[in-house]
C-alpha cells in the first residue's frame, strides 16, 4: 500500500467518525425547557341547574321534591387541592378557594408547579379544614368578611344557599340554608375525588384546563330528598347540616380535562 493510498483511507475514516459523533450528538441532545420541570393546570368552576347554566334571582327551578325555588345566593369553599397520578400526587400549597356564583373572577384560578407528569383525576374537600376553623383572624378567601364565617360560633359557612320558594315557611318565603361544623359526628367537610374522562398530560406545551361543573339540584336529591316545606333554614351545625352536606358531597362532576 502506497503512502497515497494510506493518507486516502486514514482521512475517509476521520470523516466517518466525526460525522457518525454529530449524527448520534444530533439524536441525544434533549432541550431544556426554560419553564422548568412544572407548569399550571387551570380549574374552572361551573354552577348549574342539572343542564343549564345557573341564574340567580331571575329564573324559577323545580326540586327534586318538585318544590319550585329561585336562587339569589350561592357560594361554597373548595380547599386541599390534589392532582392524582400513578406515580406523582401533587397538592396545592395553601390551598382555599372561595367559590361566589356572583363573582365571575371567582370561577377560576390556576394551580402553580404540578410537576409534569400524566395526571388522572383531582381530589378536593368542600369547605375549611378544622385547622383554619380555630387559626383566628385569616386574610383572603377566608377572611370573614367574606360573609362565610359564623361569628357567633367559631367556624366557617362550607357552602352557602339562600334563595325563595312557594314551599317555604320561613318569613318572605325565604331558603337560607348555610352548612358548617368542621367536627364530631355532625362534621359537614366532604373531600370528594374525581377521575378525569381522559388522563391530562402536563408538560411544557399548552396550559391544561379542567372544568368542574356544581349541580345546586344535587343539593336536595341524594341521598336525602330535601323537602323546603320542612327544610328551608339551617344556621347552625347539627343533624340537618350533616344531612345537607351529605348531599353536596354529590354535587361535582368533571366535565373536561385537557388543553
Amino acid at each position: 500500500m502506497n503512502i497515497k493510498t494510506l493518507v486516502y483511507i486514514t482521512t475517509l475514516m476521520l470523516f466517518l467518525a466525526l460525522s457518525s459523533c454529530r449524527y448520534k450528538d444530533k439524536e441525544t441532545v434533549v432541550p431544556v425547557d426554560p419553564a422548568g420541570d412544572s407548569a399550571k393546570v387551570k380549574i374552572e368552576l361551573f354552577n348549574m341547574v342539572g343542564a343549564s347554566s345557573l341564574n340567580m334571582g331571575n329564573q324559577w327551578y323545580k326540586n327534586e321534591h318538585n318544590d319550585s325555588f329561585e336562587v339569589t345566593t350561592f357560594n361554597y369553599y373548595i380547599s386541599n387541592i390534589k392532582l392524582n397520578s400513578a406515580s406523582t400526587i401533587y397538592a396545592e400549597d395553601y390551598s382555599y378557594h372561595l367559590v361566589q356564583q356572583s363573582v365571575s373572577s371567582s370561577h377560576s384560578f390556576d394551580l402553580s408547579g404540578v410537576p409534569y407528569g400524566i395526571y388522572t383525576g383531582i381530589t378536593f374537600t368542600i369547605g375549611v379544614d378544622s385547622a383554619h376553623n380555630v387559626s383566628g383572624t385569616q386574610s383572603g378567601a377566608l377572611d370573614p368578611i367574606n360573609g362565610m364565617f359564623w361569628s357567633w360560633t367559631t367556624g366557617y359557612v362550607m357552602l352557602k344557599f339562600e334563595g325563595v320558594s312557594p314551599r317555604s315557611t320561613e318569613a318572605n318565603y325565604a331558603i337560607t340554608l348555610h352548612s358548617g361544623g368542621f367536627s364530631g359526628v355532625n362534621n359537614v367537610l366532604r373531600t370528594v375525588t374525581l377521575n378525569f374522562p381522559t388522563p391530562i398530560t402536563v408538560g411544557s406545551g399548552a396550559e391544561n384546563h379542567v372544568h368542574l361543573s356544581a349541580d345546586v339540584l344535587a343539593l336536595f336529591r341524594s341521598p336525602n330528598v330535601i323537602d323546603f316545606a320542612t327544610l328551608s333554614s339551617i344556621h347552625a351545625p347539627g343533624p340537618d347540616a350533616k344531612l345537607f352536606a351529605d348531599n353536596y358531597a354529590n354535587m361535582f362532576s368533571v366535565s373536561y380535562a385537557g388543553l
